[in-house]
């Protein structure tokens, strides 16, 4: 990528907590009305797919209506069926190429690369939409098994088009370098829904616009 072009702002990539039932829904809302928020992942564990697609339903009403992307983790089968926007694939759920076959050509399908350059290049070449590296902090919310480093997002941002999201304990404090190295989203989870969703959007933004001023 040649340094005359400018890089656009990044932007929020929520991830939702595992429960998503109760009050949730009315957080998911206040969260996208605090400021700009590109994508949503609905990330469930342990449920059936009846239960799944009922408690997607609110979530993604509410997405629709605020022109937030609406990504399914993990399940090809469930996104076709709610007609999501997309799904986010792990490296034990399936091809690119078999996801865009159920999902159809406008379906966005991301694909968890870790701190891998082979596992992204595979996937850009299968046709991802784009590539997940992680993870870059601690985070409590999944077992860190690999460790990226913004090197990795400086070296894709530098060769490839296509947009990668950093993920992995990032916060308000600590996203400032991760910003800069090349991130194009920042993929959140904890450090919005652990606290007030609100101000943690907030705080995302500001630290978000400075790094990159």
């Amino acid at each position: 990528m040649s340094d005359e072009i400018e890089r656009e702002p990044t932007r929020l990539y929520l991830i939702s907590p595992l429960e998503v039932d109760g009050g949730f829904p009315r957080r998911l809302a206040r969260a996208l009305d605090a400021g700009p928020v590109a994508a949503f992942q609905f990330r469930v564990k342990d449920v059936d797919q009846h239960e799944a697609v009922r408690l997607a339903e609110p979530l993604q009403a509410i997405c629709a209506e605020r022109e937030v992307a609406f990504i399914v983790n993990d399940s090809v089968s469930l996104a076709r069926r709610i007609g999501a926007d997309g799904v986010h694939l792990g490296q034990e759920d399936g091809t690119v190429e078999e996801a865009r076959k159920v999902l159809g050509r406008d379906a966005q399908i991301g694909v968890t690369c870790h701190d891998s350059r082979h596992l992204a290049m595979e996937a850009g070449e299968a046709g991802a939409d784009y590539v997940a590296f992680g993870a870059f902090f601690p985070t409590l919310t999944k077992q860190v098994k690999h460790t990226a480093g913004l090197d990795l997002l400086e070296w894709w941002q530098a060769l490839f088009e296509i947009p990668c999201v950093a993920i992995g304990g990032i916060t308000p404090e600590n996203c400032g370098p991760v910003v800069q190295a090349g991130a194009d989203f920042l993929a959140v989870s904890g450090a919005v829904w652990n606290g007030d969703e609100v101000a943690a959007v907030r705080a995302f933004h500001e630290t978000m616009e400075k790094a990159l001023a």
